[in-house]
């Protein structure tokens, strides 16, 4: 996801402090969303070996499906940065979505 430890003392009010046995031990510092789904999409590159773009068509249906749950698609210009990964068209990442919707 791409979240970075910091020491507790230099935590900031958006990150999360983790403590052990009452006593604060590293904050955790977590991405903006954007860059989640950069972090998500370099995964799901390294998952499949090959560049997005490559996939045969139902594997990125399967992708869009992937990254609809896991919240894609609520981050500003998602479907345009998923659009580019993928190799394809803001409207045909729009007809995955409803093709799934749909089923």
């Amino acid at each position: 996801m791409g979240g970075e430890m910091v020491a507790p003392g230099e935590a900031g009010p958006d990150d999360v402090v983790l403590a052990w046995e009452g006593a604060d031990v590293v904050a955790v510092r977590l991405p903006q969303l954007a860059d989640s789904l950069d972090h998500i999409l370099a995964a799901l590159e390294r998952g499949h070996g090959k560049p997005l773009a490559e996939l045969d068509r139902r594997a990125k249906q399967e992708t869009v499906r992937i990254l609809e749950a896991r919240g894609a698609f609520s981050v500003r210009h998602g479907v345009e940065t998923v659009a580019s990964a993928l190799g394809v068209s803001r409207f045909t990442v729009y007809n995955y979505l409803n093709r799934e919707k749909q089923a």
